[in-house]
């Protein structure tokens, strides 16, 4: 568990343990994506022996939960809320709002019509 974390950290840019958290995840799933692909590639591959399959499978399913890209969640960059995140922006609606009001987002301001 400890070596898909971290060493060292600059505090200052992560807003709570649930933003660390995914940073992890994030470094430990680009790490590892090409071995699950090729694990992945054998076992979709038909001409390869059953018993070849079989083994890439359990390997595939021993390897960490942390390298797997369904773990992987957007959080908002300010606050570390993980529901209602603008992808473009990585900020949640609440937190878009205030700085887009603020203007400190270029490019954006409130509609009139």
């Amino acid at each position: 568990m400890s070596m898909f974390r971290s060493k060292k950290f600059d505090l200052g840019c992560f807003a709570n343990v649930k933003t660390i958290r995914d940073h992890s995840k994030r470094k430990a799933f680009e790490a590892f994506e090409p071995e699950r692909q090729a694990l992945r590639y054998v076992i979709r591959n038909t001409t390869l022996p059953a018993r070849t399959r079989a083994i890439a499978q359990l390997q595939l399913a021993e390897t960490h939960c942390y390298t797997r890209s369904t773990q992987i969640r957007n959080r908002c960059l300010m606050g570390g809320k993980g529901r209602g995140i603008l992808r473009d922006f990585k900020l949640s609606r609440f937190n878009f709002r205030l700085q887009a009001l603020a203007g400190n987002i270029p490019g954006v301001k409130k509609a009139s019509w």
